[in-house]
């Protein structure tokens, strides 16, 4: 497979999984994802900003945030986000130590 082909497949993947998050599965709450995989929509997003800063583009926070969420992170928090027990809590701050970088 050429390169640019590969580029297209893993970019059409990436949609139809923000596709999944935002429009099939709004309900997943970041803490289980975080729990469960190691990493969450606010990685995603992290990460697509960081793949915007090794192009020279300068993308805000909110504004790769947006990208992943479909709307502005606020909007989604008062929409979607549930509380978590201490249990998931707990849980969530080793996973986060484990998998996202310091300053992260």
């Amino acid at each position: 497979m050429d390169p640019a082909t590969r580029t297209e497949l893993e970019a059409a993947a990436f949609r139809a999984l923000i596709h999944h998050l935002m429009e099939k599965r709004p309900d997943v709450q970041n803490i289980d994802l975080m729990n469960l995989g190691g990493f969450c929509r606010n990685c995603l997003s992290r990460w697509y900003q960081e793949a915007a800063a090794e192009r020279g583009i300068d993308l805000t926070k909110d504004a790769a945030r947006e990208v992943v969420y479909g709307m502005p992170y606020a909007d989604w928090v008062a929409r979607h986000q549930a509380g978590a027990d201490g249990a998931k809590q707990a849980a969530f701050q080793q996973a986060f130590a484990a998998n996202v970088p310091k300053g992260g």
